[in-house]
C-alpha cells in the first residue's frame, strides 16, 4: 500500500538520507540509503558502495545491516530503503536473503521515494520462502 510518509517515519529517513549523500555510485550514479531499527531499538544506516570490480560492490542494505552487527543488534524490526528517484527501490535479490537472515515474521520494510512516497509490505511479502525464515 502506497501513501504519503509520517512523521513516525522521519527519523529513519533522515538516517537513510545522510547515508545516501556519501553512496559511492560513480558507475551507476544511483546513490541509495538505508536504515533500520533493531531489537534494541538502535538505529542503523548504510549506502551503497559500489567497485570496479563488479559484483563486488555492496548495497545499502548490506551496509545497514553490517553496522547492526558490529553494535550488537541481531534482529531487524523494520528497514527504510531510500530511492534516489521517484520510483520505489525494493531490495534486491541478494539483500532480500540478508535481510532473511536478522528478520522475524513482523519485520517492515519501508520503500520511499525522493517526492516522499512511502510503500510499506512485511518482509515475508518480499521473500515469501526465504532460507532460514522459519525462526518464529
Amino acid at each position: 500500500m502506497s501513501t504519503t510518509l509520517s512523521a513516525q517515519h522521519q527519523p529513519l529517513l533522515a538516517k537513510a538520507q545522510q547515508a545516501q549523500k556519501n553512496a559511492h555510485a560513480p558507475y551507476s550514479h544511483f546513490k541509495v540509503g538505508a536504515a533500520l531499527i533493531d531489537n534494541t531499538t538502535q538505529t542503523h544506516s548504510g549506502c551503497n558502495v559500489e567497485n570496479a570490480a563488479y559484483p563486488l560492490g555492496q548495497c545499502a542494505e548490506a551496509t545497514a545491516i553490517g553496522m547492526m552487527v558490529v553494535n550488537g543488534g541481531n534482529l531487524i524490526r523494520e528497514i527504510l530503503i531510500a530511492s534516489p528517484n521517484d520510483d520505489f527501490c525494493p531490495p534486491c535479490g541478494g539483500c532480500r536473503q540478508k535481510i532473511a537472515e536478522f528478520a522475524d515474521k513482523n519485520t517492515l520494510v519501508h520503500m520511499v521515494t525522493q517526492q516522499g512516497e512511502i510503500k510499506t509490505v512485511l518482509f515475508s511479502e518480499l521473500l515469501p520462502f526465504a532460507f532460514g525464515f522459519d525462526k518464529d
